[in-house]
């Protein structure tokens, strides 16, 4: 039976309609009205998610809207009844970014990107649309180019991060760089934290964790160096606690932005390093992850205290096939996850 809390609010991603979708001999993008509509008609008990998590990306959200274009997404967004929270923008060198690590000019192109979704974001928040959330990042690179030069690539990263920090002070922003293995000098919970330590700006710059990559992290997918569970490791109860206090210990202090996610400690991708998280479905019966308990390791603190240092939590599923994100059971399932979550570690306020 769901409990009283009405805190953090609950979201849904609308970036699984687009993320692996809509490149040559890949499905078709899921427009932002589907989404919307799957979202808004989710219920649990009479539940419903809150609001939505945007990718700043065409078909959704075009990084260059004009004010115009933003009031009429907002407009649509509020007749479903939802909010917008944290914006992801596109920083990559595909959609107009660059590495973080790059080129003067790449770097000066990521920037810029950041600087044009803190305006997307600041907007939304001044026309009352949204009333939390952060701009997420990473660092557009590979593991593999990141590993030419470790200590020369974190270092420029960090001046990276640390010019976009400047950026997200001057919209009254956060930044919230995303914990995956795939992301160069990111890619292992203690390269990520030399990253957030040498930018050292917790007030504009933190760390977004989502469960099915930091369990990754865990495992040392990316970096076998920092693993945190021994190499024979069968997913014994007290191995695996003992690794997630370590791991939450650490960065714990840097989240301001939480996903809830589902992996079954696959990988994929190609190479050795360009390999990414797998998320599952909620309801996957090979999920590694007790959802409603292993959320309280980010949500909770050493002493067992809830934090409430985000006022929203966002589920975080990509790569579905279409067939799966166009039933509306599929968005219910996870909703009630969702809600598990909430009613263990959330308040009332």
């Amino acid at each position: 039976m769901s409990t009283s809390n009405n805190f953090p609010k609950l979201h849904n991603a609308m970036w699984p309609g687009l993320v692996g979708k809509g490149s040559p001999g890949a499905e078709p993008c899921i427009g932002l009205d589907t989404m919307l509509e799957f979202t808004a008609n989710a219920e649990v008990n009479g539940v419903k998610f809150d609001g939505v998590d945007m990718f700043l990306f065409e078909p959704h959200v075009a990084i260059d809207s004009t004010d115009d274009d933003l009031k009429r997404i907002a407009e649509k967004i509020r007749s479903y009844g939802l909010v917008v929270g944290s914006v992801v923008a596109p920083i990559w060198t595909p959609t107009g970014g660059g590495s973080a690590m790059g080129s003067e000019t790449e770097r000066k192109a990521f920037v810029g990107q950041v600087r044009k979704g803190c305006r997307i974001a600041r907007f939304f928040r001044e026309i009352g649309l949204r009333p939390h959330g952060v701009v997420r990042i990473d660092s557009a690179c590979s593991v593999t180019d990141w590993d030419k030069d470790p200590k020369g690539n974190t270092k420029t990263i960090i001046a990276t991060f640390k010019e976009a920090a400047k950026v997200a002070k001057d919209h009254g922003e956060r930044l919230a760089a995303e914990g995956e293995i795939c992301w160069g000098g990111m890619h292992s919970w203690k390269y990520m934290l030399q990253v957030l330590e040498g930018v050292n700006q917790p007030r504009y710059l933190g760390f977004q964790a989502d469960m099915a990559h930091t369990l990754l992290y865990v495992l040392g997918a990316n970096a076998p160096e920092h693993r945190l569970v021994p190499e024979r490791f069968h997913w014994e109860p007290d191995k695996f606690h003992a690794a997630m206090k370590k791991l939450t210990r650490a960065l714990r202090p840097w989240t301001i932005d939480f996903h809830v996610a589902q992996n079954d400690a696959t990988v994929k991708g190609a190479g050795a390093h360009e390999k990414t998280g797998k998320h599952c479905m909620a309801t996957d019966p090979n999920g590694k992850l007790n959802i409603a308990r292993d959320a309280g390791y980010w949500m909770r603190d050493d002493t067992g205290k809830v934090t409430r240092k985000f006022k929203h939590i966002c589920w975080d599923g990509c790569m579905f096939p279409n067939a799966v994100m166009t039933q509306q059971q599929t968005w219910n399932d996870i909703l009630a996850a969702m809600i598990q979550v909430r009613d263990n570690h959330g308040w009332t306020a």
